[in-house]
């Protein structure tokens, strides 16, 4: 008799998954007629001499000030000589330059994605 309900016991673990789903959070709401909360951006600077001697939004510590522009002398001749506009065309880079082969590579690889899209199978 002990043995059956051992048995019995025993199947009816088996039978039972041992675990489930986790339980979902509860939201917690603060009634139903109370608007949310808008988020808050950063504070914009409208200083113009702040503007134009302090690198704003770049301190990322919470409090302090912000970080002061250094004299143009103190930074390295290639960061002014950096392309800030539009990317050159392929037409206007030099052929024995690196930057036109890889341009060249990236339009040839835009033109086989789109003749494969356009393949049927």
């Amino acid at each position: 008799m002990a043995a059956r309900a051992l048995l019995w016991a025993a199947g009816a673990a088996l039978r039972a998954p041992a675990r489930g789903y986790a339980k979902k959070p509860a939201a917690k709401s603060k009634g139903k007629g109370v608007p949310k909360e808008a988020l808050k951006g950063p504070e914009v600077c409208t200083d113009p001499t702040m503007l134009a001697t302090h690198a704003m939004g770049v301190n990322y510590f919470k409090e302090g000030p912000e970080v002061a522009l250094k004299p143009e002398s103190e930074y390295p001749d290639w960061l002014f000589k950096i392309h800030l506009g539009p990317p050159k065309k392929l037409e206007e880079l030099d052929p024995d330059s690196l930057e036109y082969w890889r341009r060249l590579r990236k339009y040839n690889t835009w033109q086989r994605n789109k003749l494969k899209k356009g393949k049927k199978l």
